[in-house]
């Protein structure tokens, strides 16, 4: 008997069989794929007029909102959740900042290292992967000798992370956190935060390699000191300016974006001088936004750089956009 299939037919079939066969097959061994559960390299870059910024990813800490002063914990809990942010432990953000301004590499902060836990330290390690080495960076910026901005300095057995740098920090926080004086009259819970800011000093000063300023002046052609204290002594931001283009590294001037833009007068724990801290924020997001100033941030939401915009009797944060690196 006679096929009622043509040969040309049969091998149609044969190959759609085939096919879906394969596509099967191919679901299940997808499906069979270990979850990865990395991110990619922790960097963002942007063009500042001839200034190349990178922004760099430390790591990220969880802050308990009970930290935040000045204000109640149900305006707290309202504000995080207009935000779609969850409390009582906050994600929150360590970045620092790499300048290449065409003479000089500069890096602004230099993360907690593995002092804070394991999901800090990986500044050098992002550094590294935005196509710079450690040992080109020529020099160190601290906003504060806090030990999640300054611990990065040192390697795990005491040596200079960047071998080849200066260290600049303003004098009212060397005078504060350096002195064992100082330290030896703080509470006992305090003290070991002296010890790390002594510990990542310890090399640089040795070797003369660790500079001062006052905080209003220029340290290098286009970058100027920017007085911010009250959450330390000396806290300091950096005024970047190439060309007609502004960029403001405001250090801690922000630990809670969810809170304290639209509450500036809100403190955090962590400030030396509660008082001091909320007048500096307010002065600074005035100017930001009356100036249009493009800023940076330690703790604002990776990588931390956009516009603050006035809202109400507040701010709003207005984060950059992604994009190609353009001048």
């Amino acid at each position: 008997m006679q096929s009622v299939l043509s040969a040309p037919r049969l091998r149609s079939l044969a190959q759609a069989f085939s096919a879906a066969i394969f596509l099967a097959w191919s679901a299940l061994a997808a499906a069979d794929a270990p979850l990865v559960k990395a991110q990619v390299p922790g960097y963002y870059r942007l063009m500042l007029g001839s200034f190349e910024i990178t922004a760099l990813y430390d790591g990220v800490i969880d802050l308990d909102t009970k930290l935040l002063k000045n204000t109640k914990e149900q305006e707290v809990q309202k504000l995080l959740a207009r935000m779609f942010v969850k409390g009582p432990k906050v994600q929150t953000a360590v970045n620092a900042y790499l300048i290449n301004t065409g003479s000089k590499l500069v890096l602004v902060d230099a993360g907690a290292a593995h002092l804070f836990g394991p999901t800090l330290g990986n500044v050098v390690d992002n550094l590294k992967a935005s196509g710079y080495d450690p040992a080109q960076v020529d020099v160190v910026l601290v906003t504060h000798l806090h030990g999640d901005h300054v611990n990065g300095l040192v390697t795990a057995d005491g040596r200079p992370a960047f071998p080849n740098a200066e260290v600049w920090s303003a004098q009212a926080d060397n005078d504060f956190w350096l002195n064992e004086e100082v330290a030896a009259k703080a509470p006992k819970d305090a003290q070991p935060f002296f010890k790390m800011a002594r510990d990542a000093a310890a090399p640089y000063r040795q070797s003369g390699k660790w500079k001062t300023f006052d905080s209003d002046q220029e340290i290098l052609p286009g970058i100027a000191g920017v007085p911010a204290h009250g959450h330390t002594p000396g806290h300091s931001g950096y005024l970047l300016q190439s060309g007609d283009q502004r960029l403001l590294i405001w250090g801690d001037l922000v630990h809670n974006h969810a809170v304290q833009f639209a509450r500036p007068q809100v403190a955090i724990e962590f400030d030396t001088d509660k008082k001091q801290a909320v007048a500096a924020r307010k002065k600074l997001f005035a100017r930001a936004a009356k100036e249009k100033l493009l800023v940076g941030g330690m703790h604002l939401p990776f990588p931390g750089i956009g516009h603050v915009r006035a809202e109400g009797k507040g701010y709003a944060w207005v984060p950059v956009e992604f994009g190609p690196v353009t001048r």
